[in-house]
Order: C-alpha cells, then sequence, then structure tokens
C-alpha cells in the first residue's frame, strides 16, 4: 500500500445522515460498507483537550448487558477478499506484501512490518496480532451503548478510526480496560490512544467515568505543547 494510500485510508471518516444509512469506506481496492452514527463525523484524531471537557462525566453502568456475538464480526467482501482486520493490517504495517487474497505478510528479507503502539514490540507475522478495538465493545456498553440497535454495533465494531493492530499480550493485559484503570506500557503512544478515545466516545455519543476522565487527561498531557490546545483566556481579558 502506498503513503498516500494509507494515510486517505487511516484519516477517512464517514460522514452520515442516518444511522441506517451506508458509506462507502475506499480501501484494499474494495468498498467497505460501513453503517455510521446519527451525528457528522468528528475530526480526525489528534490532541483533544478540549474535547475531553465536553463528554459527559457519568459512573459506569456495571449492570449493562453485554454479549460479544451482539457486536457482529468484520465486515467481509467476497470479490476482493478483504476484510476490515486485513484493512487495519496493511494501514498500520510498513512494507508489507499482500497476496490476491487479501492476506498481510512481512518479506524475509524485510525488518519487522508492524510496531505494536501499545508496548512497542516488534512483529513480523499477521498472525502474532491481533485487532484491538481501542474503546473496548464491553466498556462501550458500560458508557451508553447497551441499548444500540445491531447497525449502530457493527458500526462501531468496524470503524477504522477506533482499531489499531497490536501485539497479543498488550492486548491480553488491556482486555476491557478504559485509560482510568490501563495504559500502554509504552507512553510514546500515550496521546494518540486518548485522542482516539475521546474521537471514539464523542462519535458515538459515549460517556467517561471519573478516573477514565482523569487517565485521559494525563495521557493528553504528554501530547506535544505545540498540539495542545491554547489555554483559556486569562478573567476579564
Amino acid at each position: 500500500m502506498s503513503a498516500t494510500m494509507a494515510n486517505r485510508v487511516g484519516r477517512t471518516v464517514s460522514a452520515v445522515v442516518a444511522l441506517a444509512a451506508v458509506v462507502g469506506v475506499s480501501g484494499c481496492g474494495v468498498q467497505f460498507a460501513r453503517l455510521g452514527p446519527s451525528s457528522t463525523a468528528a475530526a480526525p484524531v489528534g490532541p483533544s483537550g478540549a474535547g475531553l471537557s465536553q463528554l459527559p462525566v457519568l459512573p459506569e453502568d456495571t449492570a449493562a448487558p453485554y454479549r460479544r456475538a451482539d457486536w457482529g464480526d468484520w465486515i467481509y467482501d467476497p470479490q476482493s477478499k478483504c476484510n476490515t482486520r486485513e484493512l487495519v493490517l496493511r494501514r498500520d504495517g510498513a512494507g508489507v506484501s499482500v497476496d490476491g487474497q487479501c492476506r498481510s505478510t512481512c518479506p524475509e528479507a524485510a525488518a519487522p512490518c508492524w510496531t505494536s503502539s501499545y508496548d512497542g514490540a516488534a512483529v513480523r507475522a499477521a498472525s502474532q496480532l491481533e485487532i484491538d478495538h481501542v474503546v473496548a465493545l464491553a466498556e462501550a456498553s458500560r458508557s451508553g451503548a447497551a441499548a444500540w440497535p445491531p447497525q449502530r454495533r457493527a458500526a462501531f465494531y468496524n470503524d477504522l478510526d477506533n482499531l489499531v493492530a497490536v501485539s497479543s499480550r498488550s492486548n491480553e493485559s488491556k482486555s476491557d480496560r478504559d485509560p482510568g484503570s490501563w495504559r500502554p506500557t509504552d507512553q510514546k503512544s500515550w496521546c494518540r490512544l486518548a485522542s482516539t478515545v475521546v474521537l471514539v466516545k464523542t462519535r458515538y455519543g459515549l460517556s467517561v467515568d471519573a478516573s477514565e476522565r482523569d487517565g485521559l487527561a494525563a495521557m493528553l498531557a504528554t501530547c506535544p505543547p505545540a498540539a495542545q490546545p491554547p489555554p483559556p483566556p486569562a478573567a476579564g481579558g
């Protein structure tokens, strides 16, 4: 995949006007159908200190029903044989080779093609990677998604902005925890991960609890100073 295509795929955000609208997302030479939320798309991932302050702060609904089977699976196109997992592997890799079945491999002579953003692990085999939902499905359920209809769950499950290829070990460590109780061991990824959580929770109308808000604030504080939002004006200024 060219750098231009990778950047376009990574930044693509569906703008939709109704829950049932189906939007084409280009990638891997195929149109991936995405069911979008009722609101228009949020801004691309980036430092989101101001956005964090706008998220509702509510206790998690620990009694919210959650069944993994209710969220569906990767969107698949039989003609190109590409699905969402393969799209993420291509987007997050460097020097990846892709065969006619849309399977991503790392050439033997190349350096490791993937770096797990959670722990910095270098990975050569796609089979050693898991595609993580940055805002986990169970976490979404506890934060306002428990009553979503199937289409909205499918949209969330396949939202490229909420997906990242990481090592199996780091994904198991994270599980369904939010930044209030888990942070990547590689602090270089804190800014982007926290920004992603704010973006996704804003897009889907989800809340944060107090500990998650504080964890996100600490992670966003690691963003480059030039990228952080300006301070509020002084009183009376």
